[in-house]
């Protein structure tokens, strides 16, 4: 594992798209923690430490890695993006100029994401919009149980100006997160948006641990206690949750295929048999997201809506969408089965699979070539998605009833399964599995393949990397901004650790 790790920083390329990566993953955590002008945050963290329960919005704070109760300019997170993508995907199956934009290959996919960057600007706005009439008026409408009179007031500034600037700062920090993320997508390792919430998710795991800790060392008379038992309950739990992740993640259904021998020249072609491997889990961890987005969004918009008008219309109607409700786990478990269909009927082109088999002289034992075979692909895909979905629909919500039934609070459980572990495993699975094919591309080992790399030699490995004269980003300009970023943000945290500017 270790050489590995060491083998990653011999290739330039694969060098310079991990520099590249960790150099716009640093950027987006300065984003998450500057706050916005005229926003004091520490009384919205002050009853966050003091909730038991944080609810949906404890998850959205989650997703975006802190930044809403830091009253950052990334507060409202990658989520808008991710909306969007969404509407654009369900709209595709029934407008039809999306639907033939889809099919029109690079030249529609660069449409579809302008389309998408173009809602995704919209729905920032409207959000931010919302989310600062909420602070003005009644933030504890959207923030439930908090008392501007217990904790204090948010928002410092005039209520206009407040308003101007941080709907625009609020804008600008969604487009450039997604720019970041389709930044790190094009040019650095692994998927960018998805990377994103990983590192959001994780940004709050140092504070779970002690959190954690300091409940397991608590006194009797503490608020949150935590008994040796329920803490080797939530380690056995953790440990089994991501070994059944990766499990699912990795498991495939390998279908037999056997190609019929050809005459090319004079040379026998074909006759060899291999198979064609069938996630079980094909979908990944996008279900997950795209439900908890579904989740947030209206959730979001009803809280917004309920603090900026003052109605409790929109608030009961909300009510109906957090965990403390059983239409939340009912309607969670439908959106994450709905859409892990949905991704397989999108990406899964059993059609397209078989005429490629039929094409090369291939075809599945006991099946004929051509629409039979596409047929029973679609029918193993579908047997294999109804396990990936139920495993995901399990896996996401049982963690929520068990905090529940040992009494752990939300803070801690968040990262004991569910919807965080199901996002960190899965986009730290695929991050390593692209820097594995790059590895074995250059006869090193990998991550996740076991044994050697055979057929290498010493020669041979010292020309393939002394030829790749490959034109590597000159990330240099990257790094002195991150540098510059990071002085003045140590500089900034004693000045404010220490009082020395209040």
């Amino acid at each position: 594992m270790s050489n590995a790790f060491v083998n990653c920083f011999k290739i330039p390329e694969l060098r310079s798209k991990i520099l590249f990566t960790l150099g716009m993953i640093f950027i987006a955590r300065v984003g998450a923690n500057i706050p916005l002008p005229g926003i004091d945050p520490r009384p919205l963290q002050r009853f966050f430490e003091e909730a038991a329960d944080a609810g949906l919005f404890g998850l959205y704070n989650m997703f975006t890695g802190g930044a809403l109760l830091n009253g950052a300019v990334f507060a409202l997170g990658i989520m808008p993006y991710i909306s969007a993508s969404i509407i654009l995907q369900l709209m595709g199956a029934v407008v039809p100029t999306l639907a033939r934009l889809q099919q029109e290959g690079e030249t529609g996919r660069q449409k579809i994401t302008q389309y998408t960057r173009y809602l995704t600007i919209a729905i920032a706005l409207v959000q931010s919009i919302l989310l600062n009439l909420t602070l003005l008026r009644n933030p504890g409408e959207f923030f439930q149980g908090f008392s501007v009179e217990q904790y204090g007031s948010i928002v410092l500034i005039d209520p206009t100006w407040f308003l101007i600037t941080s709907t625009i700062f609020l804008t600008a920090g969604t487009v450039l997160l997604m720019w970041i993320g389709e930044q790190i997508t094009q040019r650095g390792i692994g998927n960018g948006i998805s990377l994103l919430i990983t590192i959001g998710i994780l940004a709050d795991l140092p504070s779970a641990v002690m959190f954690a800790y300091d409940g397991l060392t608590a006194g009797a008379g503490a608020a949150v206690k935590i008994s040796l038992a329920q803490f080797a309950a939530m380690m056995i739990f953790l440990v089994a949750v991501i070994a059944g992740i990766v499990a699912v993640t990795q498991a495939t259904r390998k279908i037999p295929v056997q190609y019929a021998k050809r005459m090319v020249g004079r040379r026998v072609m074909g006759g060899q048999s291999s198979f064609l491997p069938l996630k079980v889990n094909y979908a990944g961890v996008m279900p997950v997201i795209f439900a908890s987005a579904i989740l947030m969004f209206p959730t979001y918009l009803l809280g917004a809506l309920a603090g900026a008008t003052g109605q409790d219309f929109f608030r009961d109607i909300g009510a109906w969408l957090s965990p403390d409700h059983w239409f939340y786990y009912v309607f969670y478990s439908m959106l994450i089965m709905g859409f892990s269909y949905f991704w397989v009927s999108i990406m899964f082109k059993p059609i397209q699979i078989a005429d490629e088999l039929k094409r090369n002289g291939g075809y599945i034992p006991g099946v004929r070539p051509g629409d039979p075979t596409a047929k029973f692909l679609d029918f193993v895909m579908t047997r294999l998605t109804l396990a990936g979905a139920i495993f995901l629909t399990v896996i996401a919500i049982l963690p929520l009833i068990i905090g529940e039934w040992l009494k752990i609070p939300w803070k801690v459980t968040q990262f004991f399964g569910g919807t965080g572990t199901l996002i960190a495993v899965g986009v730290t699975l695929d991050t390593m599995r692209q820097i594995e094919t790059h590895l074995l591309n250059r006869h090193y080992d990998g991550f996740l393949k076991k044994g050697k790399a055979r057929n290498r030699s010493k020669s041979r490995t010292r020309q393939l990397v002394d030829v790749s004269e490959v034109k590597t980003m000159n990330v240099g300009w990257l790094w002195t901004a991150c540098g510059v970023l990071l002085v003045v943000g140590i500089v900034s945290w004693v000045l404010l650790e220490f009082d020395i500017v209040k």
